[in-house]
């Protein structure tokens, strides 16, 4: 069996965001040689996600919108978390609802992605380092 393991560092200038990073996972699986087997991409922080959608703007901002009424971030008091010196609780709440990772298949070498499929990376604490584990396995 075949792997590959390597660490992407985003770091977004906004608090809350989606970066569209399949091209990037793309070019791993290439790299890997892999041609049937997995493909886990993995949010390697407790306030970010990974997670499988259509590359559509809109529905971007839907996200952005419905996660902030589901866990806004102000006021800040509002939450236990907040009380240790910390002002994200509402960026782990909304980790939780879209996810930590996802695996994806590899066929023939390439991802395999049901129609309008993309990986996304997904920030809501942002404006420092963080890393995203991609761990490809197969042969």
């Amino acid at each position: 069996m075949k792997y590959l393991t390597e660490y992407l560092t985003f770091n977004l200038n906004t608090r809350r965001g989606f970066v569209n990073i399949t091209p990037k996972i793309e070019k791993l699986v290439h790299k890997s040689k892999i041609q049937e087997g997995i493909c886990l991409v993995n949010a390697m922080h407790i306030t970010a996600s990974v997670f499988i959608n259509d590359n559509e703007k809109g529905l971007h901002r839907d996200y952005d919108l419905w996660l902030e009424k589901l866990a806004p971030h102000e006021p800040i008091n509002q939450y236990d978390h907040n009380k240790t010196g910390e002002d994200n609780a509402d960026a782990h709440l909304k980790r939780q609802v879209m996810g930590r990772e996802t695996i994806v298949a590899i066929t023939n070498g390439r991802l395999d992605f049901g129609p309008w499929e993309q990986i996304f990376y997904g920030e809501f604490d942002g404006r420092r380092n963080k890393r995203v584990l991609v761990k490809i396995i197969g042969e």
